[in-house]
């Protein structure tokens, strides 16, 4: 995570969120803040939405392309997924998600916390590999 003092930034504008949580006091670890584990779970249940809706069939995380935690999360934030598929190969599907938390309602700053890309396969019904319809 970074050092840096932490800025705020707008959320995504004409994008609709894939997912939107609120962490809550189980997700989080002894020193206070959100298990990155929780997160790195929702940015795959965010990315894998898009993923599934572009192969218009079953989907299974293949690889988690990168991802970088840039600020920590806390009880009470409002965090949003935004996923968006950027490549698309015969069987597989890139994702880029891009994750913000809404802070403090009586003096609201939003930041950007999660950055990750991760690739998806398409699946037919036993399981096998196959490719990604035409769009």
């Amino acid at each position: 995570m970074s050092d840096a003092a932490v800025e705020p930034v707008k959320l995504p504008e004409n994008k609709q969120p894939a997912l939107r949580v609120m962490p809550m006091p189980a997700d989080v670890n002894p020193a206070g803040d959100v298990f990155g584990g929780w997160i790195m779970a929702m940015v795959d249940i965010a990315g894998a939405i898009p993923a599934h809706r572009r192969a218009r069939c079953r989907t299974a995380t293949v690889a988690v392309n990168s991802f970088v935690f840039k600020q920590p999360v806390s009880v009470g934030d409002l965090v949003s997924f935004y996923a968006e598929v950027v490549s698309v190969g015969r069987t597989s599907i890139t994702v880029d998600v891009e994750v913000y938390a809404e802070r403090d309602p009586e003096n609201p700053v939003v930041v950007k916390v999660t950055e990750a890309t991760l690739t998806y396969v398409a699946l037919d019904d036993k399981g096998r590999k196959r490719p990604v319809p035409p769009a």
